[in-house]
């Protein structure tokens, strides 16, 4: 089923033109893992107008615990309260944007998926595509309201550690590892004490997802790349991956925007806890090509 591209992604220009409406939200998810308070001081420092800030240690996750990965689910009510501080609502249009070809605000895209809100974009390219076409960037804060958004949490599907670590061996899960090469492999692991990866998972680097222009490939070519990846029969069921549950949100968005969604017998399901929960128990086994 083909997939109206204009309802997941908006351009640049299309965006400058439309900054004005009342109806949509437009907000900043650049985030660094190494430096967590550098994504906010980049916006402070300089946005796309009117451009809200979503931390992704702080709105797009909760704390962190003894047994989960790095990124648990936001509290959905505390969510609801972060969008209406935002003076979004049911029929608001929100565009989420980062620095990193879509990889944290591809999480802003699926939280909204998943409390129920349907019109949720991207900016495609983010903001390097918006600075490259000469657009304005502001240092002005909006103001936030203090609406409440009304959530309806669990309208995205999610498999646990448990349904991961049951299917191992079965062909009934095909499993997608969103990190990149060297990280899945085990060769180099900057981030997470263990490297490596699930036994029988595929790596499918988020970017790859992308041109050379940071922007996503066409849905032709998106089809073609996730079906050599998940081989020529149809799997069971699809799961994305990664090192905390984000950037696999951005292969759960790709197999989207490819209109590969509807012909799954259910949409791609979001393993949360990723290899940062996987590699929290040493029973769990890991495959290492180093």
């Amino acid at each position: 089923m083909p997939t109206n591209r204009a309802e997941l992604l908006v351009t640049p220009e299309e965006l400058a033109g439309e900054l004005d409406r009342d109806d949509q939200v437009i907000v900043d998810c650049r985030f660094n893992l190494k430096k967590p308070g550098a994504g906010r001081q980049a916006w402070e420092s300089g946005h796309i107008p009117g451009a809200f800030y979503a931390d992704l240690d702080k709105d797009l996750a909760s704390p962190v615990t003894a047994d989960s990965g790095r990124h648990p689910l936001p509290d959905p009510e505390a969510f609801g309260a972060l969008l209406g501080s935002w003076g979004a609502g049911p029929e608001t249009r929100v565009i989420a944007y980062d620095n990193a070809g879509g990889g944290v605000a591809a999480r802003l895209w699926w939280l909204l998926r998943w409390v129920g809100h349907e019109k949720a974009l991207l900016l495609d390219g983010g903001l390097p595509a918006w600075e490259e076409a000469g657009l304005p960037i502001q240092t002005e804060q909006p103001k936030l309201s203090a609406g409440h958004y009304p959530v309806k949490p669990g309208s995205m599907p999610v498999i646990s550690v448990t349904e991961v670590q049951a299917a191992l061996g079965e062909d009934a899960l095909c499993l997608l590892d969103a990190r990149a090469p060297k990280r899945f492999a085990g060769i180099h692991e900057p981030i997470d004490p263990v490297a490596g990866h699930v036994p029988g998972a595929l790596n499918l680097p988020y970017d790859a997802c992308l041109d050379d222009a940071g922007r996503f490939r066409g849905a032709g070519e998106l089809q073609s790349m996730l079906r050599e990846r998940l081989g020529a029969g149809q799997p069971g069921a699809v799961a994305c991956m990664c090192g905390s549950g984000v950037t696999a949100c951005h292969i759960v968005f790709a197999m989207e925007l490819a209109g590969l969604v509807p012909d799954q017998i259910e949409i791609p399901a979001l393993y949360v806890g990723s290899w940062s929960e996987w590699i929290r128990s040493e029973e769990r086994p890991r495959e290492s090509a180093a």
